[in-house]
């Protein structure tokens, strides 16, 4: 009974110090709904990201550490990549998208595995280091029975997150606010949590951050003409 308390207290307590800020990105994700971005791909986003940092973390429940903070740092550049492509990309050519995905979705399974769940799991992966960082010691402090019971937590805890969120997107005033800022806030708010990623792991300096946030912005812009003359 002990060893289950103890287990419930440790899963509760370091799911929720190590993802209070993924609140807000939820809230954020949820506020943008719309044909081409459904809630299930913020949901499956958040559950595929989500194991993937426990996959990271499970080194220390075996024992070992494989993975450097550095290079876990580095998936900064996800959701900078993410919020430059968003303010690149014009709302006008992707009207007609939207349409024929909303079709596609409502007949295809994989669209749960669609870009958009991937771009929620990148950005889940890279706001995680502090994750792993207390994932880590914690499944290593742990029994094969105390771990079954953290993970259950987790998983419990993950979907009370995603609910919570959706939920205060429907609070009037939160609401108006977001759905008439978000679209602008976003791109800069994801761009901004991965320069805090980056930086606070010293994966890179800042003169490199710099260098790397003008290559994205080349590579998007690349992409983009590429996309306008086909």
């Amino acid at each position: 009974m002990n060893e289950l308390v103890a287990a419930i207290g440790a899963g509760v307590t370091a799911f929720t110090a190590t993802n209070i800020d993924d609140i807000v990105i939820l809230l954020l994700f949820f506020s943008q709904v719309s044909a081409s971005f459904r809630r299930r791909h913020i949901v499956v986003g958040q559950y595929l990201g989500f194991t993937v940092l426990v996959i990271f973390s499970l080194p220390g429940f075996f024992g070992g550490l494989i993975l450097s903070p550095h290079w876990i740092g580095l998936l900064g550049l996800m959701p900078m990549a993410i919020g430059i492509s968003s303010l690149v990309n014009s709302e006008d050519e992707s009207t007609q998208e939207k349409a024929e995905i909303e079709e596609f979705d409502d007949l295809n399974v994989t669209s749960f595995f669609a870009p958009q769940t991937y771009s929620v799991a990148a950005v889940t992966i890279a706001n995680g280091s502090d994750n792993i960082s207390v994932y880590v010691p914690l499944f290593a402090n742990s029994g094969f029975v105390s771990f079954l019971i953290i993970i259950i937590i987790f998983v419990a805890l993950l979907a009370v997150w995603c609910y919570v969120a959706e939920k205060l997107t429907h609070q009037r005033t939160i609401a108006e606010l977001i759905t008439r800022y978000g679209s602008y806030l976003v791109p800069f708010v994801l761009m901004g949590l991965g320069a805090f990623i980056v930086l606070k792991s010293e994966a890179l300096s800042l003169t490199k951050l710099i260098l790397s946030c003008i290559c994205l912005t080349v590579l998007v812009k690349k992409d983009e003409d590429s996309v306008d003359k086909v």
